[in-house]
């Protein structure tokens, strides 16, 4: 078939992956950029819809949060009771839920009785202890799900959860509803009727009570981007995303409670089944917007990652080798030059590599007692021991054994071939001869000859 002969469904599919893709964009006019970066963070974000594992994570969520909502809002409750903000739930409830309609007002009704019979005062240390216990798993579950996102594979430690979520559950409901307070008492306020009274300043004031939601929940999202992901997000990444998710929040509630207006026959059908349904499909929706919002965030900050596909990170034992020695030799060299130590993000800026691959390193080099953490948020790594006491052979064997580690077939299942189990010795043999009395410091000591080719990046 011919050029000519081309669908033209193709040929436009092709000029628009080629100008998409496009390398040098910077001699573009400022407009033009910005929609190839936009087009390009709903392409990434479109991609990783119909992969399914945004969709999956928030099925996840919804069946967590439903187990989880009613704890979550009697501890909130407790904390309130003792600000006298308590009275400030159910209208939180209510907006929330406003895309629900009517059903909206029944499912609150609910809520409210059931936090209401939840006595925390007189649940006992256990009770207490499942209640709050339940509510962490809630939020561990959000944590791993923006950390699926952000392509974190490490999680809080157990002092950095029960510091981190405590005084989110205990904070963050009183800046919340103290936020809400404070708007409605501006607004009820004599002094403000009165000078919303002059046409010009009540248009103003009007206007700012209509885009009031809007910032708060655009706030909100801010701060979950910034907080809820295991590494360091940047302010305009996740003011971005949680503008574009808290435009969907709300727009797609106006749809939704259309829907909801005009699904008389879904009542018939399921109903009182049906306020329930309505209110799954709705905590769906909420969860992926907050999900999808996470993955803007992510791209705007990496988008090295743009044209990459999420996929399970398969690497040679020749890659695992060098990626070790390279994330060790940076850490040293660092340390040796007293500039800190470097965190995964700089290891991964370093040398250009994904963090899944960066991070399988680092798990390997710091469960061979190779390297240590520190006490920084996020964690930096230094060098376990004096660099001329830590053999090279030792970061190999770190790194040949996180291959497979975590698989059910180890070596003493094999079968004991005495020519197969002679050729592995034999391996084990020249590289402790090669390697025999050589360190990190060598490592770091070593200087290429002049003529030496030029090391290519890892493949």
């Amino acid at each position: 078939m011919g050029p000519l002969n081309i669908p033209p469904i193709d040929r436009a599919t092709t000029k628009a992956t080629g100008w998409l893709w496009k390398e040098d964009s910077r001699s573009q006019p400022l407009w033009e950029r910005l929609l190839l970066k936009v087009s390009r963070i709903l392409y990434a974000l479109t991609r990783d819809l119909l992969e399914g594992q945004l969709t999956l994570r928030a099925m996840s969520l919804v069946y967590t949060t439903l187990l989880s909502f009613v704890p979550l809002l009697a501890i909130s409750f407790s904390v309130l009771k003792g600000f006298g903000a308590h009275n400030q739930i159910e209208p939180f409830l209510l907006s929330m839920l406003a895309p629900l309609g009517d059903k909206a007002v029944e499912i609150t009704n609910q809520i409210i009785e059931f936090v209401d019979n939840t006595k925390v005062g007189v649940l006992g240390f256990l009770g207490f202890a499942l209640l709050f216990y339940t509510v962490v798993s809630l939020m561990q579950k959000i944590e791993r799900a923006f950390n699926f996102v952000w392509r974190v594979h490490q999680e809080r430690s157990l002092s950095q959860r029960f510091r981190d979520y405590l005084s989110v559950l205990v904070i963050g409901p009183v800046l919340i509803f103290s936020a809400l307070g404070i708007t409605a008492s501006l607004t009820s306020a004599e002094m403000v009727q009165g000078v919303a009274a002059v046409r010009p300043i009540g248009a103003a004031l009007e206007f700012f009570g209509r885009i009031v939601p809007y910032l708060l929940i655009v706030a909100a999202f801010t701060f979950i981007y910034m907080f809820m992901p295991n590494t360091k997000v940047r302010l305009r990444s996740a003011f971005l995303g949680a503008l574009v998710a808290g435009v969907l929040w709300n727009s797609l509630g106006w749809i939704f409670a259309a829907f909801v207006i005009g699904s008389v026959r879904y009542a018939a059908i399921y109903s009182t089944f049906a306020t329930l349904i309505f209110f799954l499909i709705w905590l769906y929706l909420a969860w992926l917007i907050l999900l999808g919002g996470a993955s803007i965030a992510f791209y705007h900050q990496h988008p090295e990652y743009l044209r990459t596909r999420r996929r399970e990170l398969r690497l040679s034992n020749r890659v695992r080798v060098q990626l070790a020695l390279l994330v060790m030799l940076n850490i040293a060299r660092s340390f040796a030059g007293q500039s800190g130590a470097r965190t995964e993000e700089k290891l991964c800026q370093a040398l250009h590599v994904p963090g899944e691959a960066v991070g399988e390193a680092v798990t390997a080099l710091e469960s061979a007692g190779l390297i240590v953490r520190n006490a920084e948020e996020p964690p930096g790594y230094l060098p376990a021991r004096p660099l001329d006491r830590i053999p090279i052979a030792e970061v190999l064997d770190a790194a040949r054994g996180s291959a497979g580690a975590d698989t059910i077939i180890s070596t003493s299942i094999l079968p004991n071939e005495h020519a197969v189990a002679g050729v592995v010795s034999d391996i084990d043999l020249a590289l402790a001869q090669a390697l025999q009395g050589r360190t990190v410091q060598d490592l770091l000591a070593y200087e290429a000859p002049k003529d030496a080719p030029k090391v290519t990046a890892l493949t």
